[in-house]
């Protein structure tokens, strides 16, 4: 398939990276990182997550349907949940013949990558978790959750780039990179409306992962912001404090998007980490 109609890319030769972006976001998040990566002995794979097929959505897009397909079509349509992501991102691992990965999730994507951890976890060799938070979402949040995915719908997505900027993104990112500015707003007005309230009613919905923690056994890299204005220091910490065999990264003069707003520190260590996947941390 060529490469401008595929919803994933993949780049580069050697052990696969796979890259889970965020909300409301997508591959292309992780452009560096896949340029990086792939000139470095790695297979560097970002998906779409949203775009992901399974069998509900072949099934409901390629036969007439019944009142009743149409129904639960829909309602997939604006309901994905992190356990529906995992599974995908497992499928799509047997359509590309990968039999392991390190798995590298920021945000939305740390959620995916907590369901995958725990679902496959002899598929993953090594755990990435960005801007992450294991605990699961209180009522306040599911609502909020809940309140955004029906706006979206209604509205459209546009108001969503202009609440988020200030929070995804660090003060000196948006005094000093336009570039990076403008960028993150057109990745969010690209996104379709009901992948994104599909999305939120997902992460609304997601498992608390707290108790998951010591259960992976995964060497595991976690990273954060110093400047994050989703997550706090303490999300990043009590991930670490979890998994046994984890270890924590503060990147200065970044948010939410690290990986964006300081690529160079981001991939850096991202690659010491994925060198030696295997050793104790």
């Amino acid at each position: 398939m060529p490469h401008s109609q595929r919803s994933y890319d993949d780049e580069g030769e050697g052990p696969a990276v796979i890259l889970l972006h965020g909300y409301p976001f997508n591959r292309s998040m992780w452009r560096e990182q896949i340029d990086f990566l792939s000139t470095h002995s790695f297979r560097a794979i970002a998906p779409n997550l949203l775009e992901m097929s399974d069998k509900l959505q072949l099934v409901a897009d390629s036969i007439e349907r019944e009142t009743e397909w149409q129904r639960q079509a829909e309602a997939y349509r604006t309901f994905k949940t992190m356990k529906q992501m995992a599974q995908g991102v497992a499928a799509f691992m047997d359509e590309l013949r990968i039999d392991s990965a390190v798995v590298c999730g920021l945000s939305m994507g740390s959620y995916v990558a907590f369901e995958f951890a725990r679902l496959f976890p002899s598929r993953m060799r090594a755990l990435v978790l960005a801007g992450a938070r294991a605990q699961g979402p209180d009522e306040d949040e599911k609502q909020s959750r809940e309140q955004q995915a029906r706006r979206i719908l209604a509205e459209g997505i546009s108001f969503v780039a202009d609440a988020m900027l200030p929070k995804v993104l660090a003060p000196r990112t948006l005094a000093e990179k336009p570039e990076v500015v403008s960028r993150v707003r057109e990745m969010i007005l690209r996104t379709d409306r009901r992948g994104a309230a599909a999305a939120q009613r997902g992460m609304a919905a997601r498992r608390d992962y707290s108790n998951d923690l010591t259960d992976i056994d995964a060497p595991t890299l976690i990273i954060a912001g110093r400047e994050d204005g989703v997550r706090k220091a303490k999300d990043a910490e009590f991930i670490r404090r979890g998994i046994r065999n984890s270890h924590l990264e503060i990147i200065d003069d970044a948010g939410h998007l690290m990986n964006m707003e300081q690529p160079e520190v981001f991939n850096r260590v991202l690659l010491g980490f994925i060198r030696e996947p295997d050793r104790d941390r």
